[in-house]
């Protein structure tokens, strides 16, 4: 055999993908990269890839030979053959997820938790109320409920910001809900 026949090349690819799977041999994987990346990469040019994936594709490829040459079998296929397949397989692997929709989340809503129009004006006028019976607190509490309700800060830090007691503050929190509450409660009708 000559050293330009084909059938020398496939014995040889053959066995350095042996000593790959063996000795792990850099070598002969060097040789293997050197022969088959170049081909891989203009195959997959010619066959609609971009020069950057061709490249990514020839070396995912060629990464692929190194990881798993012990699976490779001389009796089933020549070694082009095989790495040609690992290639065409990577490729066909990213166009189907490529071309896979992303999933999109089903919504449902269940009726109990949308609000109903009335539940909505109902809210709108209780707050409303709300923002009424609060102008008719004075200042000093006013101020005191923002700082503990809408601020959410501890009754000791405002006891601390204000320079009051802390029994102090308490208790006027608690005064100026129950204003608030007196004057939020629907009117009774007197009998």
């Amino acid at each position: 055999m000559s050293a330009d026949d084909p059938l020398c090349d496939t014995t040889r690819h053959e066995q350095l993908i042996v000593a790959v799977a063996l000795h792990r041999d850099r070598e002969a994987f060097a040789r293997l990269f050197d022969h088959f990346a170049p081909r891989l990469k203009a195959w997959l040019m010619r066959s609609g890839a971009s020069e950057i994936d061709a490249e990514d594709f020839a070396q995912e490829t060629m990464m692929t030979v190194w990881r798993k040459a012990d699976l490779f079998d001389p009796l089933k296929a020549k070694a082009a053959t095989w790495i040609f397949t690992i290639a065409r397989n990577k490729r066909l692997d990213k166009f189907r997820r490529d071309s896979r929709p992303l999933p999109v989340p089903e919504i449902t809503f269940d009726m109990e938790e949308v609000p109903r129009p009335d539940d909505l004006l109902a809210s709108s006028q209780d707050a409303h109320r709300v923002r009424m019976a609060l102008a008719k607190l004075n200042p000093h509490q006013i101020e005191l409920l923002q700082m503990a309700f809408f601020f959410g800060r501890p009754h000791s830090e405002i006891a601390s910001q204000l320079d009051l007691p802390l029994g102090t503050v308490k208790s006027r929190i608690r005064n100026a809900m129950a204003k608030l509450r007196q004057m939020l409660e629907p009117e009774r009708d007197v009998l």
